[in-house]
């Protein structure tokens, strides 16, 4: 259930991105498809934030350091310009225009997934009953 969630909040995350910036296009045309796409997307996205993401931060550990994490705004928009490269590869109508855009993407993206997921529930808290009972 929460791997929905968290699936949910970056397809909206990534929404909100493409709203804002005009160099990120989704070319699907019903309400239904875009949503269908956004949810594609964020399912790449997830997939190359787990896989690849730790392999480039881990080979750019000094770089990062030295910039006191400033960095990984680029790592993460080389992450978005990697997702649109694998969306275009498997023909989905996403796409992201160029390092600019993926930087301010990659800023959106990121405070709007961190503001969402301050939302959801923690997996290592305990859940609240309904019923009455003091957590």
């Amino acid at each position: 259930m929460r791997f929905l969630l968290r699936l949910v909040a970056n397809a909206a995350a990534l929404a909100v991105a493409t709203w804002l910036l005009s160099g990120i296009t989704l070319t699907a045309q019903g309400t239904g498809d875009k949503v269908l796409v956004l949810l594609v997307v964020a399912l790449i996205f997830g997939v190359v934030n787990a896989v690849v993401k730790p392999i480039f931060t881990a080979v750019t550990a000094c770089v990062v350091l030295i910039t006191l994490g400033v960095f990984l705004l680029v790592i993460n928009a080389l992450m978005l310009l990697l997702t649109s490269w694998v969306a275009d590869k498997i023909g989905i109508g996403w796409s992201v225009d160029g390092f600019w855009t993926a930087l301010l993407g990659a800023v959106i993206v990121s405070v709007v997934s961190f503001v969402l997921n301050a939302f959801l529930p923690d997996r290592n808290q305990p859940a609240r009953r309904l019923r009455g009972t003091r957590a």
